[in-house]
């Protein structure tokens, strides 16, 4: 009997308490539902750029899905500080978004070089495959890890398409880049890769390439080809090449803890935003490279343009694959595993997508 009214007793004292959880559940969903956010965004391009736009349109996108609870102000290259600058706020949570690319990142993240290395990506549907690669693949996977030890997360991979060198002479063979004064962004992988062809590899602020051009202190430099006109690098170098080496990886980041922070709807909505964004971007960094090359050749009308045939690619891509080992070497923990999956990853989109 006893035992029997003590279960009587924890069902009533149960029953009690339900009406209470779900009083209490539905107290925080509604809290949640009523919290305001008031994020802070730093670009590492100039207020017409990739990164800029494209901050500036998830933050739209943000504020329009949360019925005007998020609000983030985006900061465009430069209002904020430098490039390591931006990404030491946004580890502080002093800024809750940094977009970033592979170079800088690197010296927080020196896994994330991966994404710099040379001749890994197909000259045909590069695009589609690295879609593919950064939807469905393991690689990114892995780097979350990285980036995360690093208090970042990030929410997605885009792409800037090609990068191009400009320089005051034409560059076709490894022994033209000899000697040559090239600026890379602040990546060791960049350096060894340069280094490697015969150049001599000077990593520099962003902000001051165009006057490093200017005085002489480079010859060279290396970016999407939009980025030649505005930053006016057309203005001081007159041949433009696309070897077809990589492709300028761009990475959005919130700070680690305060994405945690988020409950998971909001999370996945993040992440959802920047997915949906992959194609537009692409395709706008495409269109202004096109826009902006006609306009550079109506405003120098000596600017030379050229593009390497898979014969000219053939000696650049053979040393670059020298210097893979060197990756696994700076980009330290995990590096190894990370550089095999993405190999991996892009073989098995290329193999979807039908390209050799």
């Amino acid at each position: 009997m006893k035992k029997m009214a003590k279960a009587i007793l924890v069902i009533i004292l149960i029953t009690s308490m339900v009406p209470l959880l779900f009083a209490g559940g539905e107290k925080e969903a509604k809290e949640e539902k009523a919290k305001t956010y008031n994020w802070k965004f730093a670009s590492a391009e100039v207020e017409e750029d990739f990164m800029t736009v494209f901050g500036k349109r998830f933050a739209e996108e943000m504020e329009k899905c949360s019925d005007g609870r998020i609000k983030i102000t985006v900061y465009p290259f430069g209002t904020l500080g430098a490039e390591r600058d931006i990404h030491e706020l946004a580890q502080t949570n002093t800024v809750q978004f940094v977009f970033s690319d592979y170079g800088w990142i690197a010296g927080f993240v020196p896994q994330a070089q991966v994404w710099g290395l040379h001749y890994l990506w197909p000259r045909e549907k590069s695009f589609e495959v690295f879609k593919e690669v950064v939807r469905n693949g393991k690689a990114v996977k892995l780097l979350e890890e990285k980036f995360r030890e690093k208090n970042l997360q990030p929410l997605g991979y885009h792409t800037e398409g090609w990068m191009w060198w400009t320089s005051n002479k034409p560059l076709r063979r490894p022994e033209d880049l000899k000697g040559v004064k090239f600026r890379v962004m602040a990546s060791k992988m960049l350096v060894t890769e340069y280094n490697a062809l015969g150049a001599s590899a000077t990593p520099m602020d962003f902000g001051e390439v165009y006057s490093g051009l200017q005085l002489g202190l480079i010859d060279a430099q290396v970016n999407p080809l939009f980025i030649a006109y505005s930053m006016k690098f057309y203005e001081v170098q007159d041949y433009f090449t696309n070897p077809y080496e990589s492709l300028f990886v761009a990475i959005p980041c919130m700070n680690k803890d305060a994405y945690d922070a988020l409950p998971k709807e909001t999370q996945d909505k993040i992440k959802q935003v920047w997915d949906d964004l992959l194609e537009s971007s692409f395709e706008w960094a495409q269109q202004k490279s096109a826009e902006y090359k006609e306009i550079i050749l109506k405003e120098r009308p000596k600017s030379v343009f050229y593009e390497f045939s898979k014969e000219e690619m053939e000696p650049f891509e053979k040393i670059a694959k020298t210097v893979y080992s060197e990756y696994v070497k700076q980009g330290g923990s995990g590096a190894q595993e990370i550089l095999d999956a993405l190999l991996a990853d892009i073989e098995a989109a290329k193999k979807k997508l039908g390209v050799k």
